[in-house]
């Protein structure tokens, strides 16, 4: 007696339905809130981390008082090479945070940064606040620090 074709194809199809609950019960749910949360995180950590530092270094005569011009280099590679440190901790941190996907979550912080110091970019050089070259490098400096904390949370180099 010949197989039915038909019952070989409804049998496949709930084979099929079945790995496809299955494969859905064991994915993680998307949580928008906790998502938000660790980007909050990242970026509170790294506005009050750099805000913090800059007033220390202000109210102690490294920096000219605020509103005035910061035009020596050696300056503001100091404020860059510590704002590299805090941007890379605070992606690490959004990372580290994140429900899923951490490098996707530190990409969408550096994003954000790219965005904001793009912005403070042209009214830095505007007003002419200091050389045009740190903000320039701020900006650009947003993704690749990113990434980096993305890649130090995925690998668990650092422990918090």
């Amino acid at each position: 007696m010949p197989a039915d074709p038909d019952s070989d194809v409804t049998a496949s199809a709930d084979r099929i339905d079945d790995m496809s609950a299955t494969t859905l019960a064991k994915a993680p749910p998307r949580n928008l809130l906790r998502s938000t949360l660790a980007v909050i995180a990242g970026f509170v950590a790294i506005f009050v981390l750099s805000l913090g530092t800059d007033q220390i270094l202000h109210s102690l005569g490294v920096y000219p008082p605020w509103g005035e011009p910061m035009r020596e280099t050696s300056l503001n590679l100091l404020a860059l090479a510590y704002r590299l440190v805090y941007d890379t901790f605070g992606c690490y941190l959004t990372a580290r945070l994140a429900p899923r996907n951490p490098m996707r979550h530190a990409l969408t912080l550096g994003g954000i940064g790219f965005v904001l110091s793009s912005l403070g970019a042209v009214g830095g050089i505007m007003q002419d606040l200091g050389p045009a070259w740190y903000p320039i490098l701020l900006a650009l400096s947003s993704l690749p620090s990113a990434w980096l904390g993305g890649v130090l949370a995925r690998d668990g180099a650092v422990r918090v």
